[in-house]
């Protein structure tokens, strides 16, 4: 009887570890490969960029799981010299917000551009879904290299047929306006480059959307 007992037990131990395993199978793993603005500098870990967004996720109910891939002061090289091991089996999907440092050190377009490309194609390469996040250049590095900095992101997710977000700081402002980060000093740290808490929390809420499209896509 002990026996017979005891193999019931395993076998509904059995069941139960196949169910937990298809059901940790279902939820979509995002990587989150940026800069500080992705990494949360400044901030209380649970304020940052990627847990604020991993609640917003949660209360509309994705099973979803997000991995904070930034690195405070990368360029779009330090994104793709790393990218190979971002991409690990479990990643199902990634955002990519790269491109701020390029134009803190006002780094050529081109050069961006390069690097944001071997990025999607190192992921397309994995098979993993991509939400490219926009940057925009301030004017005061000449209107011909705002106009090439600003089109490497939709020029890349058409040319990738990936999802795209326009512009990181997107959230600050209304619809369809262009970011005049100089009047956004509520939602900034002192250091007028990082979002505070608020500021984040105005991100994630305009840019959740796309991420679910994400996690849509990446289940497909």
């Amino acid at each position: 009887m002990r026996k017979v007992v005891m193999s019931i037990v395993l076998t509904l131990a059995g069941a139960v570890s196949s169910l937990a395993s298809a059901a940790q199978a279902d939820e979509v793993v995002i990587a989150a490969l940026g800069d500080s603005l992705t990494q949360g500098y400044g901030l209380p870990a649970e304020e940052g960029f990627v847990p604020q967004l991993q609640a917003w996720l949660d209360a509309q109910g994705a099973d979803v799981q997000l991995i904070n891939a930034g690195v405070s002061g990368d360029t779009t090289a330090g994104g793709l010299a790393r990218v190979g091991w971002t991409l690990t089996p479990e990643v199902d999907a990634m955002i990519v917000a790269l491109g701020g440092n390029d134009l803190l050190r006002g780094l050529p377009a081109a050069q961006a551009r390069s690097n944001i490309s071997g990025i999607l194609t190192a992921a397309q390469d994995a098979d993993v879904e991509v939400l490219l996040v926009g940057m925009e250049a301030p004017g005061n590095y000449g209107a011909d290299y705002k106009t090439q900095f600003d089109a490497i992101y939709p020029d890349l997710a058409a040319e990738f047929d990936s999802l795209l977000f326009s512009s990181f700081f997107a959230g600050l402002t209304e619809e369809g306006e262009t970011a005049d980060l100089s009047q956004l000093r509520d939602y900034f740290q002192a250091d007028g480059v990082h979002p505070n808490a608020e500021g984040v929390a105005l991100i994630v809420g305009r840019m959740g959307p796309s991420v679910l499209e994400l996690i849509k896509a990446a289940g497909d």
